[in-house]
């Protein structure tokens, strides 16, 4: 089978294609690289032992997009490409419906026209809001609080609308939690843009020196210890999801939505001692304002995953750390 990867390069997406080229797929990557390093793909192939087809294209280039799917022929799509920082978001709310919807809708279009018509997308669990109880089914109801998680919903949207029209589509959409850790190489791992979004990224970059200290946003929540509490994953459990749901396309017709977490959920000032003890160095943290928009407590109910999917997360609070840490003290300044 050869699978089409948008956003290939990024951090899931480099762990998938990993993942896929093991399982003997064909793949072949599309990317902008606006949020992520070539260098990345090099790893990627120093890893899996291969050579990958690239192509440097944004889902906003229609007409190249178009060219891709003539040459190549493929059979499924798993589609990652989009901007993914919920702050970003609230500043630049246009830039990310233009590029995270018109791209989709670039890339559907560009499906139907060759007949392509199986995809695996990636969602997120910022589509649920603030949910009334935890842990979160999929079946709860959807009303994301940020333009981010609105691009995510709408899209979401968009695909169940498209298998209501036409039931020739196979659709998976998958609700990520919070994805942490990287390859245990240490060879790739997240690589953010700037100031990172995201706890492990921050704590990482703390634990090697580069950043001072860790602002911890609220410990007023009615969790354990007042921090917020998160339900993370590993992000080679999740591209391994993936490929579940890759597997799951090829028997299947519909449009169906899995969550890919632990079903536990750690707080803010546990991961940072995980890290802690992981890492041996100690992490400063300053205990700061909530965040607008922030919720006390979000973690999956993975169950649906495991029964469908026969999928389920593998490794543990402590694994993410090791790995993270190996990532982040192997390359300090990231790819560069």
């Amino acid at each position: 089978m050869k699978i089409l990867v948008t956003g290939g390069v990024g951090y899931i997406g480099s762990h998938t294609v990993i993942q896929l080229v093991k399982a003997n797929y064909q793949v072949v990557i599309v990317d902008n690289l606006s949020n992520s390093k070539i260098e990345s793909l090099k790893r990627v192939e120093k890893i899996t032992n291969s050579e990958l087809k690239f192509y440097k294209v944004d889902l906003l280039d229609r007409e190249n997009l178009n060219k891709i799917f003539l040459s190549e022929k493929f059979d499924a799509v798993i589609h990652f490409a989009g901007l993914k920082a919920v702050g970003e978001s609230v500043q630049i709310p246009l830039h990310y419906y233009n590029n995270n919807i018109i791209g989709t809708l670039n890339l559907l279009n560009v499906m139907k026209e060759n007949n392509v018509r199986n995809i695996v997308f990636s969602s997120s669990a910022t589509v649920y809001g603030d949910p009334h109880k935890v842990p979160i089914e999929e079946n709860f109801p959807l009303s994301a609080t940020n333009p981010y998680g609105r691009t995510k919903l709408m899209i979401e949207d968009i695909f169940r609308d498209l298998y209501k029209s036409d039931n020739s589509w196979n659709i998976i959409i998958l609700r990520y939690f919070n994805p942490v850790g990287a390859h245990e190489s240490g060879l790739i791992g997240e690589d953010p843009n700037g100031i990172p979004n995201n706890l492990m990224p921050f704590i990482s970059q703390v634990a090697v020196g580069k950043r001072k200290e860790l602002s911890v946003f609220g410990n007023d929540y009615p969790t354990i210890d007042g921090t917020g509490v998160r339900d993370y994953i590993h992000v080679v459990d999740l591209a391994a999801g993936h490929l579940s749901a890759l597997e799951k396309l090829s028997s299947f017709q519909g449009c169906v939505e899995y969550n890919l977490g632990t079903g536990k959920g750690y707080s803010v000032l546990e991961v940072i001692k995980a890290f802690e003890k992981t890492s041996n160095r100690r992490i400063a943290y300053k205990i700061v304002p909530r965040r607008a928009g922030d919720i006390a407590e979000c973690f999956a109910n993975p169950k649906l995953a495991k029964s469908e999917l026969n999928w389920e997360a593998k490794f543990g609070i402590n694994k993410m750390c090791e790995d993270a840490w190996r990532w982040q003290s192997k390359n300090p300044n990231g790819y560069k």
